[in-house]
């Protein structure tokens, strides 16, 4: 590689103020996660408004859950793991085989994006029903992920090369990317639902169309020589080492997407059980608020991922622990902000999502009790993905289990036996505590490691 392409590399990361650094990373990472999570609440805002099925349609959007949660688990299995690897490679001023993981990138995401989306479309109607549709909500869910999983590809792509474009130190262009996908999708959506009567599908397409205008943007972006990570003569490229590699990083944010996968799918269960469809459309609401807040806090982890990631490998253990308190305390701040918003302003909040009294009446009694540990969230996620960001796979992939597979799959079978519907709601606060006990113990360990050694391992 040239020396001119090499000095291009962000060697900022090991130099300038960490303070400073996060504030420049995770702003725009905290922007374009919320604004991403933005795709799904403007979609359900306006589907829970359709004339006469608005409750209906909404508690189908939320069957579709566990659906995506398995794309996104595939999704940031690529793309989470090959970011992350970039910013170490670069760190350790490998440039050669930072540009091979580009390509990477794009094989892995395109192969397996399609075989996802040709499975799911063969078995919707069974995977439906058995992720808590009911003949009632099904056509709503049907419709809509028929259209998701036909640009399943494109929705891989854009988000596999968005988080290429910000490892590679360029947040600013992936957090505008990310606006004007979601801003174009505000626009369209009203026109699609209601304009043109398309109803669920139109959201759907609408959310299709707006991530395929991205992605062309960055296939061009990466077409450039100037970037310090670029395409060579091909797109398409693979190497069984870099995929070992990075995918065994992006293993623990795959885990805990297919663990929300599974949970979705027993929440959905046990609340049309005991609630309903109604219940799941609550599940669905409040999924969607807290969602907004969780974006939050994983858009700070964006911030966090090339600074830890990148002095890690440049051996500066010091500055790692320093942006991971500081992360830290971001997270806390919005964790705190969910917990006001779910305790003290519930009903506003749901009221955007529904004007049926039952559906909204449901939806402020469940968020109180599933969000009351949610002080606690913010601190798990991000040493969780200090883990990941670390190369340290076991402990990150423990971590990601905990909460959500661990301790809350059996909190949902037990509690709800003794409590009914509202076990179901208690079983988060009681999975939080419990999984928050065991990252504090791995972290104290991590930390220690990091005031003694630059480079720990």
């Amino acid at each position: 590689m040239a020396a001119g392409t090499q000095g291009k590399a962000p060697t900022e990361l090991e130099t300038r103020k960490i303070s400073t650094l996060l504030k420049e990373y995770a702003v725009p990472g905290i922007i374009a996660m919320t604004a991403s999570s933005l795709y799904n609440v403007v979609d359900s805002i306006y589907i829970g408004h359709i004339k006469d099925v608005g409750a209906l349609a909404i508690s189908g959007l939320a069957v579709t859950f566990p659906i995506m949660n398995l794309g996104t688990a595939i999704g940031t299995l690529v793309g989470v793991g090959a970011s992350t690897l970039v910013s170490m490679l670069l760190g350790q001023k490998n440039y050669v085989t930072a540009n091979k993981v580009l390509p990477n990138v794009v094989t892995l995401n395109v192969v397996l994006g399609a075989i996802f989306s040709i499975l799911l479309l063969c078995f919707l109607k069974p995977v439906l029903f058995f992720f808590g549709a009911s003949e009632a909500i099904y056509p709503f869910a049907r419709d809509y992920m028929i259209i998701i999983l036909a640009g399943f590809i494109i929705s891989h792509l854009y988000f596999g090369l968005n988080g290429m474009i910000r490892a590679t130190g360029n947040p600013k262009l992936a957090m505008g990317l990310t606006l004007f996908t979601v801003i174009s999708n505000a626009i369209l959506d009203p026109i699609f639902i209601f304009g043109l009567g398309l109803g669920v599908k139109g959201a759907a397409i609408a959310t299709v169309l707006c991530q395929t205008m991205s992605l062309v943007y960055s296939i061009i972006y990466f077409s450039s020589g100037k970037n310090v990570i670029h395409f060579g003569k091909r797109i398409f490229g693979f190497s069984a080492k870099i995929a070992r590699t990075s995918m065994g990083i992006g293993l623990g944010p795959f885990l805990m997407n297919t663990a929300a996968c599974l949970v979705a799918m027993f929440i959905n269960q046990q609340l049309r059980h005991y609630g309903g469809d109604l219940a799941i459309g609550a599940y669905g609401i409040i999924n969607r608020i807290s969602f907004l807040f969780i974006m939050v806090i994983m858009g700070i982890n964006q911030g966090m991922q090339p600074i830890a990631s990148y002095n890690y490998g440049a051996g500066k253990g010091q500055r790692v622990k320093e942006v991971y308190w500081l992360s830290v305390k971001c997270a806390t701040a919005v964790s705190l902000a969910a917990f006001i918003v779910s305790e003290f302003l519930p009903g506003p909040a749901a009221a955007m999502f529904t004007n049926d009294p039952e559906l909204k009446g449901l939806a402020v009694h469940g968020m109180r009790l599933m969000n009351i540990m949610f002080p606690i969230i913010g601190f798990q996620i991000i040493s969780t993905n200090l883990f990941q960001c670390l190369g340290m796979v076991k402990k990150s992939v423990f971590l990601s289990l905990s909460r959500q597979l661990i301790f809350l799959l059996p909190a949902l079978y037990l509690l709800p036996l003794a409590f009914g519907i509202e076990g179901v709601w208690l079983s988060y606060p009681a999975s939080d505590v419990l999984a928050f006990t065991c990252t504090v113990i791995l972290i104290i360990r991590l930390i220690r490691q990091l005031e003694h050694s630059e480079n720990p391992q």
